[in-house]
């Protein structure tokens, strides 16, 4: 794996990590990389630290070459439409997505929008790594080749537009009610515009003015984070609310009377709608469960899993699929090779306005199986990485005994006959060992989850390395009375 590039471009706290320079440097090796020829766009999160380091990264872009177009402030999937809008060749985004206010990071896009693979990181490492003195001064261009600087605000406008049109559902079928919680980040003066022109009868805004501290919540739209603005929002009488990180790529549903909804059920959901139009690749990450899985075989659909963190490396891979996801996220090739939270959102308020249900009906009629997700924090990444290295071995040593499938393209997924099934994973964003969990029986869901956390507690003991916490999020299912699933 590239030392600079985890599963999320790169990311880490300020300073530390992600400095000025190293925005420069990237700048300066994607022109490199693309020859210094050509136009790149370039976006950041609300930030404090981050229009200094768009500006920095800018900077990198333009010695090299390239010119650029600035979009200011934006969600990371308006940064990825503006590159073929603007037939750019690159583009980056300024942005640490749901990470604490400390935190920032840097993600590049090719022409099409799809985030750079692992190969192109690693091509971008290596300019960067032989970036000395020499070298350095020899990538730059010459006083009159050095690129422009051009104002881009607009394209925000442009991806409001388009995306409204495609999702405007003219003659809606239910009177939907919803609220829409952007954290305070760059989807405050999107979603919830876009929702209101797509046909929403009553939309309410929580935490949707641009403030880089987060002052309103916790940037990722995890359970413990949303559960006091579910209160609010059943209060408000709203059907759900929907949940984006700092800067949009992701998406959370809740629904006031039920709670969270976990991630599978909605990427569930969305691959019925489209298996319903057409057969075809529904793209997964390892993680996605028995959910997505029932969905997708009992419509006729392919189910491909791909690397956390990398689905679109397997789109890349996969020409015509439908669609790719991973819990929080989803791509739409039809739209775009791109994450978009703000489509995700957008897209769950047509079919519900479509199909005339508001999104517990729609959830109610998926099929629904016991699940867990469990974080051990560890104190740093590199006492992780020794963790999970010496974990992984006894971990499929102890739990493959009666498996009857193992996958092991990003970390080790264990597979039984009662279908259940265990995923261990180092965090590539995180300092966490994940631990992931399904089982269609409830003991034997906790059970295994319970041997997990056992050996991993127990292994870093031995190691003398510290948990600093474990959390833990189980989901056993609804308390409200479900319908036979939608498969048909």
């Amino acid at each position: 794996m590239p030392r600079l590039f985890g599963t999320a471009g790169i990311r880490g706290r300020y300073l530390d990590k992600v400095t000025p320079d190293l925005a420069y440097r990237v700048g300066l090796a994607v022109a490199s990389y693309l020859g210094g020829k050509g136009s790149a766009t370039i976006g950041h999160d609300v930030r404090t630290t981050s229009p200094l380091l768009a500006q920095m990264a800018a900077a990198g872009l333009m010695a090299g070459g390239l010119n650029v177009i600035s979009l200011g402030v934006a969600p990371t999937p308006v940064v990825a439409y503006s590159i073929p809008a603007t037939k750019s060749r690159s583009g980056i985004v300024i942005t640490a997505s749901h990470n604490p206010p400390p935190y920032n990071g840097i993600k590049v896009f090719d022409s099409s929008g799809m985030e750079y693979t692992l190969a192109m990181e690693e091509q971008l490492e290596d300019i960067i790594d032989r970036m000395d003195e020499s070298k350095f001064k020899s990538i730059h261009a010459s006083w009159d080749r050095v690129g422009r600087l051009t104002a881009g605000e607009e394209i925000i406008s442009d991806y409001i537009r388009d995306l409204s049109e495609r999702m405007h559902v003219a003659k809606p079928k239910v009177g939907l009610k919803l609220a829409v919680d952007c954290a305070n980040g760059t989807a405050s003066n999107v979603t919830p515009v876009i929702l209101r022109e797509i046909g929403v009868e009553k939309l309410v805004s929580i935490n949707c003015h641009q403030d880089g501290m987060f002052p309103g919540r916790y940037p990722e739209p995890r359970p413990d984070v949303l559960s006091a603005f579910i209160k609010s929002v059943k209060e408000l009488g709203m059907h759900a609310l929907l949940a984006h990180d700092g800067d949009a790529d992701r998406l959370a549903l809740a629904i006031p009377g039920v709670g969270f909804i976990k991630q599978d059920l909605l990427i569930a959901l969305f691959s019925l709608y489209k298996l319903r139009e057409s057969k075809g690749t529904i793209i997964v990450s390892v993680d996605v469960g028995l959910e997505v899985e029932e969905i997708v075989e009992s419509l006729g659909g392919r189910l491909v899993r791909a690397k956390l963190g990398k689905i679109h490396e397997k789109l890349k891979e996969t020409p015509g699929a439908l669609l790719a996801a991973e819990p929080w996220k989803l791509i739409d090739p039809s739209w775009g090779p791109w994450v978009d939270g703000i489509y995700q959102a957008a897209l769950l308020a047509k079919i519900a306005l479509e199909e005339g249900e508001t999104p517990l009906d729609m959830i109610l009629k998926l099929p629904f199986y016991p699940s867990a997700r469990v974080s051990i924090r560890i104190g740093n990444d590199d006492a992780k990485s020794k963790l999970y290295s010496r974990a992984k071995d006894r971990f499929e040593s102890q739990l493959s005994i009666d498996a009857v499938g193992l996958l092991d393209i990003d970390g080790i997924r264990i597979e039984y006959g009662d279908r259940s099934w265990i995923l261990l994973r180092a965090s590539g964003t995180e300092s966490k060992i994940r631990i992931y969990s399904q089982s269609p029986n409830k003991e034997r869901l906790l059970e295994l989850v319970e041997k997990a956390k056992k050996l991993i507690i127990e292994e870093a003991r031995s190691m003398g390395i510290t948990v600093e916490g474990v959390e833990e999020q189980i989901d056993l299912g609804f308390s409200i009375q479900r319908t036979t699933p939608a498969l048909s």
